[in-house]
């Protein structure tokens, strides 16, 4: 099994960010460390949240301690999901270059957590462009939504193909080695996985649900950081939301015996 170190937010009710991911992880046999980017009540989209940000010397205080005690570099993955600010940016940055300084392979994979549709960005525009032109290059794995793909490439996304092409692109210039886009548009009433990776594009559909608890982008980046294949990893996801549908949060403990026992998901050639 895999021990993953994991660079996000946290909330003290509810699954979204580590505490999405953490839980996830571990009831998969994963270890994790997690490293908060931000403390807060709840997910933002409830009515009523109180927390803040953790101010980046504070995390690297976390990171020092962690190198000092011998556990840094016992790390398979590094996954980087919410950042808060572009201090917290360069944050990322420093310790992707401190643990590739380690003796042993690591996975970086970085979750551009921007936006979504269809509001659009919920970061400031200057943290967004930071993780843009900062911390993408640094990425093996990048595991954007299909907003998130859009404004990172500035291309067109609304169909399979403009989101294939853009996520080409995107490989090309972020030098990441697989890219894996949430939410494509695959068909009528469908969705599920884009893969880009080794030498072409495959489609993983899979159909659109209702009623849907915030926090599903953290598990699904979580599984590929830990090294599931994509239709493994979708395919415990699907099985997930199947069992959280209509409640106000995943329910990944109390459903773990179902979500993490299933099958390959089909796929089909894009």
């Amino acid at each position: 099994m895999a021990r993953i170190l994991i660079l996000s937010s946290w909330v003290a009710f509810g699954h979204v960010g580590l505490c999405a991911a953490a839980p996830a992880l571990q009831a998969l046999g994963h270890s994790v460390t997690q490293l908060p980017t931000v403390f807060l009540s709840n997910h933002p989209g409830w009515p009523n949240v109180s927390g803040r940000p953790v101010p980046p010397d504070e995390i690297r205080g976390m990171v020092n301690a962690l190198e000092t005690n011998g556990w840094l570099d016992t790390h398979d993955a590094l996954l980087i999901g919410y950042l808060p600010s572009p201090d917290h940016v360069v944050l990322a940055c420093d310790l992707v270059d401190r643990m590739r300084r380690g003796p042993g392979p690591l996975r970086i994979l970085v979750d551009p957590v921007l936006g979504d549709l269809p509001d659009g960005l919920y970061l400031a525009e200057p943290v967004a462009a930071a993780v843009r032109d900062r911390l993408v290059a640094l990425a093996d794995v990048l595991t954007p939504n299909l907003f998130e793909l859009g404004w990172l490439t500035g291309r067109p996304v609304r169909t399979l193909s403009e989101a294939e092409q853009a996520a080409n692109a995107l490989r090309a210039t972020s030098g990441a080695k697989q890219i894996f886009v949430t939410s494509p548009p695959i068909g009528d009433r469908m969705t599920g996985l884009l893969c880009i990776e080794g030498s072409g594009a495959r489609a993983i559909p899979s159909p659109l649900r209702c009623g849907v608890p915030h926090g599903v982008g953290d598990v699904f980046s979580a599984f590929i950081a830990a090294g599931l294949a994509p239709d493994v990893a979708l395919d415990h996801l699907t099985a997930l939301i199947d069992a959280s549908r209509n409640a106000p949060h995943l329910r990944i403990a109390e459903t773990a015996s179902a979500w993490t026992r299933t099958a390959p998901f089909p796929t089909s050639e894009n």
